[in-house]
């Protein structure tokens, strides 16, 4: 395996791994994957600029554009809707950038800039419909209170706000959520108080944090993060075209064993893990022992449930014969796709799909001579 540096993996206060101090971009240590809810305190975090702090009190949160009816509902006011819980996994559209080889530029995320949270909050087509979305709309753009410059080039001449924008037939789906809630709790600053959109089977990127805009308009949205940045290379009519990531693609991960770790020789060895998808569900899960020569089918420890990731396990009996092995997970979707073999650079250093290889020892020793 390339890339990784375990001297990099310092702690941060709360067990997450520091991946830059400001803004706050902090990992799950995967190998820490246990339950089917990720804890908040566990779950990892992902800022453009330095976190805005908002008074609830002062907050108002604005929805207008091409609607009849602009909204300025106040927190109390939000919180008094009618709500609905919904279980969905984000993820970063980077996580596992430090596989690829060579080494691109961004955070170097491994396994663990994924979670999969409860959140409560309105459904965003509620509001949409009070405010009377017009029927030429195509988009909803989020928007929040964070705001700066952005350090990739090319950058704009002026602070912006951080947003995405989503297609019409996405926003008015009863998924979607404008969430106040995590894990039966108040948000967390972090994670976007008081808050924050949850755009379930898209990348987390599309979730804005600390929300404070809800804007529909009548042309596909430009901004910073839907054209500079967050986009990938598609053809049309044989041409390139900039297009914006959206869907989430299938991937699975293993938690453990980590990278490096010994194993003892002729013993049974559970490798752990999980596996997710945008729109479609998980259905099959294979792993590899020797570096994807062959492959056997792992067994789910969670029912399929779309935007949610599906937990597994799979039972290897360690080789006889010391030394390193590498292993693998591909997972397959209800819709018929499999995890692809090689990395699409097409998407740059986003949308790391192909499954991503665990060295492992065989020894008899702690810490084998190298």
């Amino acid at each position: 395996m390339t890339g990784i540096d375990i001297a990099d993996r310092r702690p941060a206060p709360a067990g997450l791994i520091i991946r830059q101090k400001e803004p706050t971009n902090l990992e799950m240590p995967f190998d820490r994957l246990d339950s089917y809810i990720t804890p908040t305190e566990l779950f990892y975090i992902r800022s453009h600029f330095p976190t805005p702090k908002i008074n609830p009190a002062q907050y108002r949160l604005s929805v207008a554009g091409a609607v009849r009816r602009p909204l300025a509902l106040s927190y109390d006011e939000l919180r008094k809707m009618r709500s609905e819980t919904r279980i969905a996994t984000l993820e970063c559209a980077g996580n596992g950038r430090v596989f690829l080889v060579p080494q691109v530029r961004g955070a170097q995320w491994e396994l663990g800039a994924v979670g999969n949270a409860e959140w409560t909050g309105v459904p965003l087509r509620d509001l949409l419909e009070l405010a009377g979305l017009e029927d030429d709309a195509c988009e909803v753009v989020l928007e929040g209170a964070d705001r700066g410059v952005p350090s990739e080039e090319p950058r704009p001449p002026d602070p912006i706000s951080y947003a995405r924008g989503i297609p019409r037939v996405k926003a008015l789906q009863p998924d979607v959520l404008i969430a106040f809630q995590m894990n039966g709790r108040d948000l967390p600053l972090d994670h976007g108080f008081p808050v924050r959109a949850i755009v379930p089977g898209h990348y987390g990127m599309a979730s804005v944090k600390w929300l404070t805009h809800i804007q529909a308009v009548r042309e596909p949205f430009q901004g910073y993060w839907q054209t500079s940045d967050y986009g990938y290379w598609d053809t049309l009519d044989g041409k390139p075209v900039r297009r914006a990531l959206a869907e989430m693609k299938l991937k699975s991960a293993i938690a453990r064993p980590s990278v490096y770790e010994v194993l003892l020789p002729n013993r049974t060895y559970t490798i752990f893990g999980a596996a997710w998808a945008g729109e479609t569900e998980v259905t099959a899960i294979a792993v590899s022992a020797d570096g994807g020569r062959t492959w056997a089918q792992a067994d789910f420890l969670d029912p399929a449930s779309r935007y949610a990731w599906r937990r597994w396990r799979f039972d290897w009996l360690t080789p006889e014969q010391r030394g390193r092995y590498t292993l693998l997970a591909r997972a397959k979707a209800a819709d018929g796709t499999v995890q692809p073999d090689a990395h699409d650079w097409n998407y740059g250093s986003y949308v790391i799909t192909h499954p991503l290889p665990i060295e492992v020892i065989v020894s008899d020793r702690e810490r084998p001579e190298e």
